[in-house]
């Protein structure tokens, strides 16, 4: 399918998302693929999401988790009829690799690296395919002769291909490159490795609607979560900034004499000027001034848009 094809209606649709309409390659991602008899049920029970459920055409977000329910990473998961692909941030690659190694053992399941075979370019405002309405629904097709698997975004739709064929994929969509980030940011979506660690549990990220079933059954780190979030509350929370001017990832922010925090990723956004995401003691509330080096930061609720 051609890029001249995409309907008026969809295009539409997405740039009240944004003004932007452009590609990002984003083949540096980690991916990985699972197939066997026992795959579904076999990650099921080593990741937050529930899995098994998922139809072909369908898929998830998830986070992996340790036994203390802290994050190793998250990732993407999709059911593509013939087996699950997953990607993941690069950071957290290995660590993925290794919990799925170990804990297949006894299970009909083959894990197959993905990583340098395929690419993945992000379409950010009219998309060329439409897989569906729902964020992470998939399907195949071509663009410009080029086979891809197309997934829809929050943003767009990402388009995965093999990976000698990235340079036919870009010449084929002829959009510019435009930097994905800012969108994230204002979005309020964290990045593994920047604004996530292993000192991390969902709940203090805000990803429980979005990576975690209540409903699922057992899986590594479940009973921590589960606890947390039907009778805790999370010392820190994953909120907004509005900073005065930049600052490096990492810098300290002091609420009076206190180190709350660390700021995450920074972004000098079109619509909000400098602003920033970051894991906050929650005694810092939305409102309160921080210190981050010389600059100042106010907190605010997520997503900045």
């Amino acid at each position: 399918m051609d890029v001249s094809t995409v309907t008026d209606s969809l295009a539409a649709d997405y740039r009240t998302l944004t003004e932007q309409v452009g590609l990002v390659d984003r083949s540096e991602r980690g991916k990985l693929a699972l197939t066997g008899g026992e795959a579904k049920e076999f990650l099921h029970g080593q990741v937050s999401q529930d899995i098994e459920s998922l139809t072909p055409g369908h898929g998830a977000y998830a986070a992996f988790l340790t036994h203390k329910g802290k994050m190793l990473g998250d990732l993407r998961v999709l059911d593509l009829g013939d087996e699950l692909w997953l990607d993941t941030e690069r950071a957290s690659l290995q660590a993925l690799f290794d919990t799925i190694r170990r804990a297949k053992i006894g299970y009909a399941v083959e894990l197959h690296k993905r990583t340098l075979q395929q690419g993945l370019i992000s379409v950010v405002g009219s998309p060329p395919i439409d897989p569906g309405p729902d964020e992470h629904d998939n399907a195949r097709g071509e663009v410009g002769g080029v086979p891809v698997v197309a997934v829809r975004t929050d943003v767009g739709v990402d388009l995965i291909c093999d990976a000698e064929r990235i340079g036919e994929l870009r010449a084929a969509l002829g959009l510019p490159e435009v930097d994905a980030e800012v969108l994230r940011v204002e979005a309020g979506r964290p990045r593994y490795g920047i604004d996530l660690d292993e000192s991390v549990i969902p709940q203090e990220a805000g990803l429980n609607a979005r990576a975690v079933s209540f409903t699922k059954g057992c899986y590594v780190g479940q009973e921590t979560v589960a606890r947390l979030h039907y009778k805790g509350k999370p010392n820190r929370h994953l909120r907004g900034l509005r900073l005065s001017e930049p600052v490096p990832t990492g810098t300290p922010l002091v609420l009076g004499e206190r180190e709350v925090g660390r700021v995450g990723s920074v972004v000098d956004s079109p619509r909000f000027g400098t602003i920033a995401l970051a894991l906050v003691r929650r005694e810092a509330a939305p409102g309160d001034e921080l210190a981050a080096g010389d600059a100042t930061a106010t907190v605010v609720e997520l997503p900045f848009a």
